[in-house]
């Protein structure tokens, strides 16, 4: 039997309940496709500062760089929002993206049969929505330099951040990007402030430049402030987005409505090798230790990881079967549920996603 080892950050939050649920779905596709993960856990964000006093430790680091995957649950909540700069909990979460060197993040968005009509949106607008944010990860304003609070001469409060990118920032994220473009249905959209950023000028000139060498992968450039009204006008309209780290940050959260619910949003960060899988929702302090998260996002998470590192695609492909079948169903999650239909607790959903992979191994050959 294959082995992977993987390092498991399970965090704050519903982070803990919804990676457990994934890795009980992974046990029970590796079953059946003939491999086992080998998992390594350690804390991060809040649960770190609580233990060891910072939000990503030196071994957990260390750790992570030498694993072939790095799954995370979520970070952050009110019982750490009193801390400042280097100590907050998504301080770890930054570091370890620096740290791992996964300046690529894809952010998938389907529409599951079954949930037309669960989006904000009109289901007739959602037809045929299936779009990637690539949002660059590593560089940008979250990172730049200076950073930080002070105050001006006259003794006033101020703070500072800083935009900042280089050609070659741009360059690998764009590759990237016209990469996944290029493999799906051929249109890239960047986006950009370019009529105000000097940064985004920059962006823009060398998405231009690299676009050169994608002669089959058509290209446009739109605003930031016109692609989050084209999201909500057209959202079908779009392939493949790629933009900066903030940008990206946004845009990616209001795409994740047109599913119905942020908790059905799967992400991966890659670079080079390696990668780092974590659902898109935050930790939800307020649901947290309820069996009431929705754990669809980390799972389909944990398919992501399957296929884009540990080349286990067949076993990706059933998991995401499983997922559809389930939501098709109409089983749903508390952030789903409209009135009147029942909820399903995390480890209820958790049991449907493994009883709909035993019945399509049963039924279909190649899952098993």
């Amino acid at each position: 039997m294959k082995s992977y080892k993987i390092v498991v950050l399970p965090g704050d939050g519903i982070g803990p309940e919804v990676t457990k649920a994934t890795f009980e779905v992974i046990g029970s596709v590796g079953k059946q496709f003939g491999f086992e993960l080998k998992t390594e856990y350690h804390d991060i964000g809040g649960a770190s500062i609580d233990r060891h006093g910072i939000p990503l430790t030196d071994d957990a680091l260390s750790a992570c760089k030498n694993a072939g995957a790095v799954f995370l649950g979520a970070v952050g909540g009110t019982k750490w929002d009193h801390l400042e700069g280097a100590l907050r909990p998504e301080s770890g979460l930054l570091a370890l993206r620096k740290g791992l060197n996964v300046y690529a993040n894809l952010r998938p968005v389907k529409i599951f049969p079954g949930l037309e009509n669960y989006s904000p949106l009109k289901a007739e607008l959602l037809e045929g929505v299936d779009l990637v944010v690539v949002r660059e990860l590593t560089g940008g304003l979250y990172f730049g330099q200076p950073k930080g609070p002070g105050t001006t001469e006259a003794g006033l409060r101020n703070a500072v951040d800083t935009m900042v990118y280089d050609e070659n920032e741009i360059k690998r994220i764009t590759h990237k990007a016209f990469e996944l473009a290029r493999n799906r249905r051929g249109k890239l959209t960047s986006v950009d402030k370019a009529n105000v950023l000097a940064s985004s000028r920059l962006w823009r000139d060398v998405v231009n430049e690299v676009s050169a060498q994608y002669p089959d992968v058509e290209l446009e450039h739109m605003l930031v402030d016109n692609c989050a009204m084209q999201l909500v006008r057209q959202p079908a309209s779009f392939d493949v987005i790629l933009t900066e780290n903030m940008f990206g940050d946004i845009l990616s959260d209001e795409a994740a409505m047109l599913t119905g619910s942020i908790g059905m949003l799967p992400s991966a960060s890659v670079g080079d090798k390696g990668g780092l899988y974590e659902p898109v929702h935050g930790s939800a302090p307020d649901i947290a230790g309820k069996n009431l998260a929705n754990p669809m996002a980390a799972i389909l998470s944990g398919a992501m990881m399957l296929r884009n590192t540990l080349g286990e695609p067949e076993a990706a492909n059933a998991i995401e079967q499983a997922v559809s079948a389930v939501i098709e169903n109409g089983n749903r999650g508390a952030d789903l549920a409209k009135p009147g239909e029942k909820a399903l607790s995390t480890n209820e959903l958790t049991e449907k996603v493994q009883l709909k992979l035993k019945d399509l191994a049963a039924k279909e050959p190649s899952f098993s």
